[in-house]
């Protein structure tokens, strides 16, 4: 198979149009399912609608992440109700926490929420996310945690706001005894955060089932490592480019 050419960096002020959003989102709903990551046809990705007003694109309630397409998607408004002619139902109070998140934060374009094995079980843990390895290091002081107070819905507005303070300006938050979730500028870099909080909290686990005791870096080694990995808005772009040709030859009708 001949190499790819190289992929060209983009515009970090690029704006990107509603196509290049669905197909951007569908490529993450077909990713997260690869990749075991799903709980059957629940929890959401969400991407910002350029334009004006607050219009979101999410899955339509009922589809396997698998089967998510860019023309399946349905745009929703602030509430989580359609704004668009759909065929399928959406799940307005599965998009209160997506809601809360992109209406109080100007910068979370896009939010992954996951219920992983992994996930869940850090979040059942008393403690935080450890720095067990230098994935699990670029989180530190990254992760933000937000308490349970029942399944998240619309009669209890008051956790919205909560959500939104517990956050702060974290690229990730653990939703204790829930899941995760993670936001980013755009779809790759919300992807990067949710693949690799995922990690960290299959690394935690792993290394406790292994019975020996923790040996966790310094701090002064934790925090350098940390500085190490670089931010900005073109945050986990180059593997997202690899993800969607992988996508591209192997499951290519998400762009439909």
């Amino acid at each position: 198979m001949p190499l790819p050419p190289p992929p060209v960096r983009p515009d970090p002020d690029h704006v990107p149009s509603e196509q290049e959003l669905r197909e951007d989102l569908a490529a993450a709903y077909r990713l997260v399912a690869l990749y075991g990551m799903t709980d059957l046809v629940f929890t959401h990705l969400s991407v910002r609608l350029p334009g004006a007003g607050h219009r979101f694109l999410v899955n339509p309630y009922g589809l396997l992440f698998e089967e998510i397409t860019a023309s399946s998607l349905v745009a929703v408004d602030a509430g989580g109700e359609p704004a668009q002619p759909t065929s399928w139902p959406v799940n307005p109070a599965g998009f209160v926490i997506h809601s809360a998140v992109h209406l109080g934060r100007a910068n979370a374009a896009c939010v992954m929420h996951t219920h992983t094995l992994a996930g869940m079980a850090v979040a059942a843990q008393k403690g935080r996310l450890l720095p067990l390895n230098q994935i699990s290091m670029e989180f530190e002081g990254r992760v933000a945690y937000h308490d349970y107070e029942g399944v998240a819905a619309d009669d209890n507005l008051g956790e919205r706001e909560r959500l939104v303070r517990d956050l702060g300006d974290s690229p990730c938050m653990i939703l204790r005894h829930h899941g995760l979730l993670s936001v980013g500028h755009t779809v790759a870099e919300a992807f990067y955060w949710m693949w690799y909080l995922e990690q960290s909290c299959r690394i935690q686990l792993a290394a406790q089932q292994g019975g020996a005791e923790l040996d966790i870096p310094s701090p002064a080694t934790v925090a350098r490592t940390r500085a190490q990995f670089s931010l900005g808005p073109t945050k986990g772009w180059l593997p997202w480019q690899a993800l969607k040709r992988k996508l591209d030859r192997e499951q290519p009708d998400y762009r439909t």
